[in-house]
């Protein structure tokens, strides 16, 4: 498995809506073994870059490279696994019909019993899909989208509704499928998934692409940085101070998100030379993001 190479690929792709531009000349590539996350707020163009990755849009400009075929093929979907916000699956099919379905599509899926528990189905395979709760029904879709072995695995927003432990246990699964060699390409909102599993991440703004790299050049590309100590000084005093982006309690502990952040500790140990705890960190991938959109929207305007 040689992993230079992209299993999927969009070369300066782009898309209109009538006058809108929905991507702009976007390139993003998937490797295998990697879970490449594409952030953006809702509009940024995420969708319209997986539906021509899956075959459901045509691009206006650039190309789209998929598994070495047609984005969308027979041959190219039986390679692929899907998990997208809206499944329509019928309501009266139970689990195990859906997956016994699905599975038979596939010329080598993963075993039921190796769905039933990378999936978290245990106990649900006779009840009706309509019957099963929203974070049940997503634990379905996701074992439905990687019971075929895919070698390209498409997760829109994968874990909305699930609970903690749930979560938790789908990014288990999802590295699990990585370690075999699947290429992943996630769509989230939550940032902290997006900070947990990924290998690559490419955020996009109006179509554009922003910045591409590891969570940790994500983060690099902004100043920001978390001051978190023990003081009295009010949050609601700090978060007025000069190169300030928010401040909170959480009980004695005050939490501080800064750029820069030396002239906000100098002022933080004039107002309270006696804080104690002090601990300073790179900003994470969250505050990056909204820093490299909020400048984007800055530029603009």
């Amino acid at each position: 498995m040689d992993r230079r190479f992209p299993l999927a690929q969009l070369r300066g792709a782009s898309k209109r809506y009538g006058d809108r531009l929905a991507l702009d000349r976007l390139d993003l590539g998937l490797h295998a073994g990697q879970v490449t996350s594409l952030l953006g707020a809702n509009g940024a163009g995420k969708s319209t870059a997986v539906g021509l990755l899956l075959g459901l849009l045509a691009a206006d400009a650039g190309e789209v490279s998929v598994l070495g075929g047609a984005p969308g093929s027979d041959a190219v979907r039986r390679q692929c696994g899907t998990m997208l916000q809206q499944a329509g699956i019928p309501e009266r099919l139970t689990a195990g019909e859906m997956l016994a379905l699905v599975r038979s599509n596939y010329p080598d899926p993963l075993a039921l019993d190796e769905c039933v528990a990378l999936a978290g189905l245990d106990g649900l395979l006779d009840r009706r899909y309509g019957a099963l709760s929203g974070g049940q029904q997503r634990r379905l879709q996701f074992a439905l989208a990687i019971c075929g072995r895919p070698r390209l695995l498409f997760l829109d927003e994968p874990t909305t509704g699930l609970d903690v432990a749930a979560r938790q246990a789908l990014w288990a699964a999802v590295r699990s499928r990585v370690a075999e060699g699947c290429a992943v390409l996630l769509t989230t909102h939550y940032l902290e998934e997006a900070e947990a599993l990924s290998d690559r991440v490419a955020v996009i703004d109006r179509g554009r692409l922003l910045a591409e790299g590891s969570v940790d050049e994500i983060r690099a590309r902004v100043s920001l940085r978390r001051i978190r100590c023990v003081s009295n000084v009010a949050e609601a005093v700090v978060a007025q101070w000069p190169g300030v982006h928010g401040a909170t309690r959480e009980g004695g502990t005050l939490r501080i998100v800064a750029e820069p952040a030396e002239p906000v500790l100098r002022r933080l140990l004039e107002a309270d030379p006696q804080l104690s705890d002090l601990e300073i960190h790179r900003a994470g991938l969250a505050e990056a993001f909204l820093a490299l959109t909020n400048a984007s929207t800055r530029e603009a305007a």
